[in-house]
């Protein structure tokens, strides 16, 4: 082999380093924009899901957006920590620019063009039987005085589901996902845990639990779903 068609060789070898290698996925994670303040020394994070990653940029599927050049960090079991600026909001998250050395970001190139081969993020039947990642990521919480907040489902199941949302809450606290009725009972890092009131038939968990508000609104003109979440 030449000299030439050795340096061909290694090229080809080698992952592209631009938006023309991307992965195409749903990893969960969490993530912080670094204007919030924190409380009590502790920073806030909220749960997100990868949509779509390349070498330069990310899209997350996130309950609270943010304005173009506001910075982010994100931590991803699969990724690390990937930090960047915003730089398209959408309507439900953002897309943000990845902020790494060419070190750095040849490795997630590298890791990038691995899963893509090996499609390895994705979880098996039986590991999501009892609780589902639902599809679309973007519901609403009716809380006792009647106000909607959007939030970010991170799992359901038919007694309950996880949730992630800008809201203060403490255990027992009543509220409604989209259109089921239940109770907080644990405390998440992110989010919080959420159990029904009654059991949701399997059939109809992202039906009943995935409301975007503006859907949830007409359902609740049309046919009022939602119980009272009064104790």
């Amino acid at each position: 082999m030449t000299q030439g068609t050795r340096a061909r060789a290694r090229n080809a070898e080698r992952p592209r380093m631009d938006d023309r290698l991307r992965l195409m996925t749903n990893m969960p994670g969490r993530y912080h924009l670094e204007k919030w303040p924190s409380t009590n020394s502790k920073t806030s994070y909220f749960a997100c899901r990868v949509q779509r990653i390349s070498p330069m940029t990310m899209s997350l599927a996130a309950p609270i957006g943010g304005e173009v050049g506001d910075w982010v960090t994100a931590h991803f079991d699969e990724f690390g920590v990937l930090r960047g600026q915003i730089t398209r909001p959408m309507g439900f998250g953002f897309t943000m620019s990845l902020d790494m050395t060419e070190e750095e970001r040849e490795r997630l190139a590298s890791h990038v063009q691995w899963l893509e081969q090996h499609k390895n993020y994705e979880v098996s039947d039986h590991r999501r039987y009892r609780r589902i990642t639902p599809k679309n990521p973007q519901s609403t919480l009716i809380v006792a005085d009647g106000s909607m907040i959007d939030c970010f489902v991170i799992d359901i199941s038919m007694t309950g589901a996880a949730v992630s949302a800008d809201l203060e809450v403490e255990i027992g606290m009543a509220m409604a996902l989209g259109t089921v009725v239940g109770r907080v009972v644990r405390i998440l890092d992110p989010g919080f845990a959420i159990e029904f009131m009654t059991r949701v038939d399997f059939d109809n968990l992202e039906h009943k639990l995935i409301c975007p508000r503006t859907e949830l609104r007409k359902r609740l003109l049309e046919d009022g779903e939602v119980a009272s979440t009064e104790s």
